[in-house]
């Protein structure tokens, strides 16, 4: 419909450009994925779709419905709706994905053409004139045209119908242009004699860093991780894995990270091969130079980063970020050293927490608003000179059922030797379903 009528429908609709060029690259990039890690035929079909061909793989996850169904679950965390239809010719999987109403089908050997008689005749991809003068003469299902004798419809409606509908049926063939997984940019080296000393590796993974990068460079690629293969004589292969904190052909800084590492190489009797390949390799654009005409520039930390991710390993390296949560357990994440952070709230916080929030006893308060007057925590018993509170949380009642109702009222508490906690109150301390009125320590000021 027009967008103006659309509008006249939905008050406030988002209207926004269509990016067909978009969508393509986007298609193409899960196509050699799927090519990558499901099956190495996958191709991209003419209307935002992906032909896979799970002849001879099916099997090697749990069959036909597994995967399948490891497919979607894949989809829903990349943030995409996604269908699949599973039948003999790719001209029935693409009807019954698109027209089959389900999430997912699998049609048993033989089974599509049953599965296909109750669609529309548009499930056959055929264009407009063909469809309008089907309309015309009343025919709106597959099944009906199947019924039909064939000399008919070719005159009325052409070759075209026919083709569709012969391949969708199985009565010819289809054939699919499978994407060609783009190789991991590599460099190798073979040796005459075996290599065993580090200062011949050093020396063998300068050269091939040079030329890697001369590689990177020309594809106009950026490497994210890079792994060096150590062949050795006795036919055993050792595998050292870099990685970096952002896309980068700095040869230099790969080099000084990948020495960290020479040393966990144990050569045996020799090396006689070195493969340094860029596992992951990003497009690297220009960046904003963030500095002044006066020569003044913000430090790079990326290169720091690398290093310490080297040394200490790359999970103890993290930000943190704020979450879109009230309850304070989950208002945290962590995200990357380099990685986008939102702000925190501007909300009286501790600066530490405890996970799990531990349970205090010997609580003495009056329900249901005051501040507790004591209270005793690991042994040791507190007793509150000063109090702040209190601050109502209401639980995500759309995570679990259980927090439908549930409440917290957190107390800021300051003792008579001046140490501040953060407690709470399971209940609002009158609706015995808000929770049992037991009393837990969530934090630490100071």
């Amino acid at each position: 419909m027009a967008v103006t009528q659309a509008r006249a429908l939905v008050p406030g609709l988002d209207v926004r450009d269509a990016d067909p060029e978009g969508d393509r690259a986007l298609l193409a990039a899960l196509a050699d994925h799927a090519a990558r890690r499901w099956t190495p035929r996958a191709a991209v079909s003419d209307d935002e779709g992906l032909f896979l061909d799970l002849t001879g793989v099916a099997h090697l996850f749990g069959g036909e419905e597994k995967m399948a169904a490891r497919i979607l679950r894949f989809c829903a965390r990349a943030g995409f709706a996604a269908r699949i239809a599973i039948a003999d010719t790719p001209g029935a999987a693409h009807a019954i994905a698109r027209h089959g109403g389900v999430p997912l089908r699998v049609c048993p050997p033989g089974g599509h053409a049953e599965a296909l008689a109750p669609l529309p005749v548009a499930a056959l991809r055929l264009e407009e004139p063909v469809l309008a003068a089907a309309r015309r003469l009343g025919i709106e299902r597959i099944g009906e045209l199947v019924a039909m004798p064939r000399a008919p419809l070719q005159r009325r409606f052409g070759k075209t119908m026919l083709a569709r509908l012969d391949q969708a049926l199985g009565r010819a063939s289809e054939p699919i242009d499978p994407v060609t997984p783009r190789d991991a940019p590599f460099a190798e080296l073979r040796f005459a004699e075996p290599i065993a000393t580090a200062e011949a590796i050093a020396q063998a993974v300068a050269t091939l860093m040079t030329r890697l990068v001369r590689t990177l460079a020309e594809a106009g690629l950026a490497a994210r991780l890079v792994t060096l293969a150590c062949s050795r004589v006795d036919g055993a292969e050792q595998v050292v894995t870099i990685g970096t904190a952002r896309a980068t052909r700095d040869g230099g800084h790969l080099l000084r990270l990948l020495g960290m590492r020479i040393e966990t190489i144990e050569p045996g009797f020799g090396l006689d091969a070195l493969r340094l390949t860029a596992v992951r390799a990003e497009p690297l654009a220009p960046e904003q130079w963030a500095g002044t005409l006066a020569g003044e520039t913000a430090p790079d930390l990326a290169p720091l980063i690398d290093r310490l991710a080297g040394r200490l390993g790359p999970r103890r390296l993290f930000r943190l970020s704020a979450v879109e949560s009230d309850v304070p357990e989950r208002s945290v994440r962590r995200a990357a050293p380099l990685g986008a952070t939102h702000a925190w709230p501007d909300l009286p916080r501790p600066v530490r927490l405890l996970s799990p929030p531990e349970r205090v006893e010997n609580v003495m308060a009056l329900l249901p608003d005051l501040p507790p007057r004591r209270f005793t925590w690991r042994g040791r018993a507190y007793r509150i000179a000063r109090a702040d509170g209190p601050e109502r949380i209401f639980g995500e009642w759309w995570r679990r059922p259980s927090e439908a109702e549930a409440v917290r009222d957190y107390f800021q508490v300051e003792d008579e030797s001046g140490e501040r906690f953060w407690l709470y109150r399971r209940g609002d301390g009158v609706d015995p379903k808000t929770g049992g009125l037991d009393w837990y320590l969530h934090g630490v000021f100071g």
